[in-house]
């Protein structure tokens, strides 16, 4: 077979959905957008795609079936496909797209007989960091581990939107390198708002001015100070576990395995762990479950207030506490 020859049926398969979507850019463009019909398994069986295939191409141009979904398709529509297979219409291209695998895994045997199987998955473990580093570097943009995090941390992990935030960088740094500072400028956070992380962030940091003004920024924007103080304590564990581990001489990847988090979650949170010491997490842990029952009932303070004191109090570095009588 010529190496530009197409097959009579592609598997497209994984969790990387931008290649998946490029790899069906490339065999759209071989026919002409009146030989393009696309399905859903959700209400096509495998009978009705075949029959699609069957059908003549307008303009004798050829004819590419594209059914996404495929995931649910049962023994009755692999068995359709079987038998198309076995002696598939002149022209006719099949491709079947799905996320995951299949709930008939005999699906990809049949495919593999007539076709192709082509796999496309975000790097395991799943760090989407890896992935957006490896796509800049495809458009010919180098990118610093710390970027690729930070576009993470601010766009979020779904690879559709951080396809398009790596598209946007990728013109905007015509080539040049770039570093967290410019994704930074440049990425729009996932929800439209202040990121999540811009508090955690500055607690690590212990920059109170930073911690009180992305706390007022939340606030804001609606978000209930329970609900800060909750992932705000969200992260103090992870950092205080993060650190414990790190003492027994667990590296980054080990940390991500045991506590089930995202290498660069971890990665974040032990340089947190690097600025405060096992005694302080401890307190701030103790600080912030007063803040809860506060916030609760426990307090006549307002919810705003009580959550800046909490947040000063956890982010002072100890010499910058007021001496105790």
């Amino acid at each position: 077979m010529a190496e530009d020859e197409l097959r009579s049926a592609y598997f497209l398969m994984g969790t990387d959905r931008p290649k998946i979507a490029r790899a069906l850019a490339r065999l759209r463009a071989r026919f002409g957008a009146e030989g393009v019909e696309t399905l859903s398994a959700s209400d096509a069986s495998g009978e009705e795609a075949v029959a699609a295939l069957n059908a003549l191409g307008l303009f004798g141009v050829g004819r590419l079936v594209v059914v996404h979904d495929v995931e649910g398709w049962k023994k009755a529509d692999v068995e359709a496909l079987r038998a198309y297979l076995g002696e598939p219409a002149p022209g006719a291209v099949l491709a079947l797209v799905a996320e995951e695998a299949p709930r008939d895994s005999s699906l990809a045997e049949v495919v593999a007989k007539r076709g192709e199987l082509l796999r496309y998955d975000v790097p395991k473990p799943k760090d989407p960091s890896v992935w957006v580093r490896s796509e800049l570097e495809r458009l010919g943009v180098q990118a610093s581990d710390e970027a690729a995090r930070r576009l993470v941390e601010i766009a979020g992990d779904d690879v559709s939107v951080l396809a398009l935030e790596v598209e946007k960088i990728a013109t905007w740094a015509a080539g040049e390198a770039i570093g967290a500072r410019e994704v930074e400028l440049l990425a729009v956070p996932a929800a439209g708002d202040t990121p999540a992380w811009a508090l955690s962030d500055a607690w690590g940091a212990r920059d109170i001015a930073a911690v009180l003004t992305a706390c007022e920024a939340e606030v804001d924007q609606g978000v209930e100070p329970f609900l800060i103080a909750v992932r705000l304590a969200s992260q103090v564990a992870l950092v205080r576990s993060a650190q414990a581990l790190a003492e027994e001489g667990l590296g980054a990847k080990e940390i991500a395995s045991r506590l089930k988090k995202h290498e660069f979650r971890v990665r974040k949170a032990l340089a947190h762990a690097d600025r405060h010491s096992r005694e302080e997490l401890d307190a701030a842990v103790i600080r912030l479950a007063g803040l809860d029952a506060a916030l609760k009932g426990a307090s006549r303070l307002s919810a705003e207030l009580e959550l800046q004191r909490a947040l000063v109090e956890i982010t002072r570095a100890p010499e910058a506490a007021p001496a105790r009588a």
